[in-house]
C-alpha cells in the first residue's frame, strides 16, 4: 500500500539555503500560505503580461497601447494563474492515485527528481492542451480578432520548454512554485519574441 506524499522527503518552505531569516522572504511566503489563490492570480497577472508585452516589443509587434487591451491582459493572466494553481495542486494528487493503483512505480513517490518529472509530464500533456487554447480563445475575446495562427507551435512549446521547466519548478518547495511557473510565463515569453525576430529558429521548427 503506498503512502501519501509523506512518502516523498518534505521540503520546509524555507529549505532554500540562504533564504532563511530573510524579511522579504518570509513576507513572501506568508502572503503565499494565507492567501493561495489571490497570490497565484497576482503573480501571473504581473509576470505573465509582462512576459506577453516584452515578447511583442522585442519582436515589434507590440500595439498602441490602449488601457482596456492592458486590463484585459492582466484579467486574462490573473484567470490562467489561477486556474495553473488549481492544476498544480490537482496534478500532484493524481500522480500519486496513479502509485496507489500500481499504474506507476513506487519510485515515482520516493524520489523527488522523478516525481517532478511525473508532475509536469501529465500536467503539460492533459492539462496543457487547454490551457493554450483557453489562452488563445480569451486573447481573441479580448482583442475580438479571432485568429488560431502558430496554435501548433504553441502546443509545442508544452514539450520543448514547460515540460522540463515545471519539472524544476516542482522541485522547489510548494511555497516557490507558482512564483517560479509566473517567471517562466515571462521568460518563455521573451525566448518566443527572440525566435520571432527571425535571429533564430528552435530545433524541428
Amino acid at each position: 500500500m503506498i503512502e501519501s506524499t509523506t512518502t516523498r522527503p518534505a521540503k520546509d518552505h524555507l529549505a532554500c539555503k540562504g533564504l532563511r531569516g530573510n524579511v522579504l522572504v518570509e513576507w513572501y511566503i506568508e502572503l503565499i500560505e494565507k492567501y493561495p489563490i489571490l497570490s497565484a492570480a497576482i503573480q501571473f497577472a504581473v509576470l505573465g503580461t509582462a512576459g506577453e508585452y516584452i515578447s511583442k516589443k522585442l519582436s515589434r509587434s507590440l500595439p498602441r497601447f490602449q488601457l482596456k487591451m492592458l486590463l484585459s491582459k492582466v484579467a486574462i493572466w490573473a484567470f490562467l494563474g489561477v486556474a495553473i494553481k488549481y492544476a498544480f495542486v490537482g496534478f500532484e494528487g493524481f500522480v500519486e492515485a496513479l502509485v496507489y493503483q500500481g499504474m506507476l512505480p513506487r519510485v515515482v513517490v520516493q524520489d523527488e527528481l522523478a516525481n517532478a518529472f511525473a508532475r509536469s509530464l501529465f500536467m503539460n500533456l492533459q492539462f496543457g492542451p487547454f490551457l493554450i487554447l483557453i489562452h488563445r480563445f480569451l486573447d481573441n475575446l479580448a482583442s475580438w480578432k479571432w485568429s488560431w495562427k502558430r496554435i501548433g507551435s504553441a502546443l509545442m512549446t508544452l514539450l520543448w520548454f514547460w515540460v522540463p521547466a515545471h519539472t524544476v519548478t516542482f522541485l522547489l518547495p510548494r511555497s516557490y512554485q507558482i512564483g517560479l511557473a509566473a517567471v517562466w510565463s515571462l521568460v518563455l515569453g521573451v525566448i518566443l519574441a527572440y525566435f520571432a525576430s527571425g535571429k533564430a529558429k528552435p530545433s524541428g521548427q
